[in-house]
């Protein structure tokens, strides 16, 4: 392979990225302090990378610069998450590794974890749950449910609702949800 090749292969690898990511060049150039003209260029292959166009490129993707300009070797297909616990004694467990788009966690909830909580949040987005042990205590507006082991719910998230484990024993959940829902959830302090 010619370094013009190598070359060739770094613009769809950008817009890959950026896609991935879910990012407009808009954003890319505000991290990045790139104008959108040479961003644009750069992926369409228009404009040659140079160092100081990768650097921060490379920087605002969380890759090695040897990803963008080289074969990159196949990834590593499995989830290294670090468990997020909350003020409040939740744990969430990641379980997907692009920020954006729709979001994994395993849900870990303590025994008697927000008894007799019944301040409901609503915000943007879906959500979807299911429960893997113990049980799980969803209001759901005016509607309260107690899910057990292999129950699953999916709810729009403009609907008031919280979730609580009052029982004796821990419970463990998967949950999904885009950018909005994770931004209520997973923020391990109050904003």
């Amino acid at each position: 392979m010619t370094d013009d090749d190598v070359l060739a292969n770094v613009g769809p690898r950008l817009r890959a990225l950026r896609t991935e990511r879910g990012a407009t060049l808009t954003d890319v150039a505000g991290t990045t302090g790139i104008s959108v003209s040479t961003l644009s260029r750069l992926e369409s292959g228009g404009r040659r990378p140079t160092l100081e166009l990768l650097l921060p490129l490379a920087r605002t993707y969380g890759v090695a610069i040897d990803d963008l300009v080289d074969s990159p070797a196949p990834a590593d297909p499995r989830v290294h998450g670090h468990p997020i616990t909350r003020d409040d004694g939740m744990t969430m467990v990641p379980l997907t590794r692009q920020a954006g788009g729709l979001q994994a966690y395993k849900m870990l909830l303590p025994a008697r974890w927000r008894v007799g909580d019944t301040d409901q949040k609503t915000h943007e987005g879906y959500e979807w749950l299911y429960v893997l042990s113990g049980r799980i205590r969803l209001l759901l507006g005016p509607r309260d449910f107690v899910l057990g082991q292999g129950e699953v719910v999916e709810f729009d998230t403009r609907v008031p609702h919280t979730f609580s484990n009052p029982f004796p024993e821990p419970a463990e959940g998967l949950v999904l949800f885009g950018p909005q829902g994770e931004r209520m959830h997973v923020r391990a302090r109050p904003a």
